[in-house]
This record gives structure tokens, C-alpha cells and sequence, in this order.
């Protein structure tokens, strides 16, 4: 399986039992609406962080973007299918939104709700390997000025 299918799959499924939850805690609850869509926002957003930041540091300079592109735009697409599927069964609540909507905005959303956290963990990663790998270098001169200078003997 490829790297950018699992991810895709991974936040697809995420994605989309995130929102029957949702729905269940909105006919709950829903005076805590703002609380449960809060939540699950922040779920999905810290899961592309980590993710993008575990990629970056085992990539070795590989570019990334593609890969997280297209594992948006499959776990969009594919959750905005799903949820429209599910929200035709009684009993489930997703928001009545029609097909059109799952598959063109909800699925935009969703990639970029994908795509930009991870892209940031990229990034972080990328930054902290860099800083940590230039620390050593520095150290090592001011170390190196402070060692006795050998005395001569002549």
C-alpha cells in the first residue's frame, strides 16, 4: 500500500467517525455544539501535525508535499462519499447536506484540513533538525578556545 493511501484512508475513516459522533452528541447535547465541533477540529488538526512531523523526520529531505496532497484529497473525498451514504440511513444525523456539497466543499475542507497541519508538522520537523544539527558545530568552536595551550618548552 502506498504511504499516501494510508494516510488517506487513515484520515478518512478519522474524518468520518469524527462526524457520526458528532452527530450523536448534537442530538445529545446540542447546546455544547461549539464544544463537540471544536473537538473534533482539534483531533484532526494535532493527528496532521504529528503525522506530518513523524514523516519529516523519517523522509530524509524526501518532498512531502505530493504525498500529503493527494492523502487530502482521497480522505476528502472519500469521507464526503461515505457521510452522504450514511446520512441517507435513519437514525443517522450528519446534517441532511446533499451529495453536491460532500463532494465538492466538504471534501475541500476536509484536504485542506489535512494538508495544511500536516505541511506545519513538515515544516517543524524539518526546523528542529536543522537547528539541532547546526548546535553541535557551534559548540564545539567556543570549546575548542578554551583549552589550555600546551606550554613551550624550549
Amino acid at each position: 500500500m502506498t504511504t499516501w493511501l494510508l494516510r488517506a484512508i487513515a484520515f478518512g475513516a478519522t474524518v468520518v467517525v469524527l462526524r457520526v459522533l458528532l452527530g450523536f452528541a448534537m442530538a445529545a447535547l446540542p447546546t455544547y455544539g461549539v464544544v463537540w465541533r471544536a473537538a473534533c477540529l482539534i483531533v484532526i488538526v494535532a493527528a496532521g501535525i504529528a503525522w506530518g512531523a513523524r514523516d519529516a523526520r523519517s523522509a530524509d529531505g524526501t518532498d512531502l508535499t505530493v504525498r500529503w496532497l493527494a492523502s487530502g484529497m482521497i480522505a476528502g473525498l472519500g469521507s464526503g462519499a461515505v457521510c452522504w451514504i450514511l446520512d441517507q440511513i435513519s437514525g443517522i444525523e450528519l446534517g441532511d447536506a446533499g451529495a453536491l456539497f460532500e463532494l465538492t466543499s466538504a471534501a475541500s475542507f476536509i484536504m485542506l484540513l489535512v494538508f495544511l497541519p500536516a505541511m506545519i508538522g513538515v515544516g517543524y520537523a524539518r526546523a528542529r533538525a536543522r537547528s539541532s544539527a547546526a548546535k553541535p558545530q557551534a559548540a564545539a568552536k567556543p570549546q575548542a578556545a578554551t583549552e589550555p595551550v600546551p606550554a613551550h618548552a624550549g
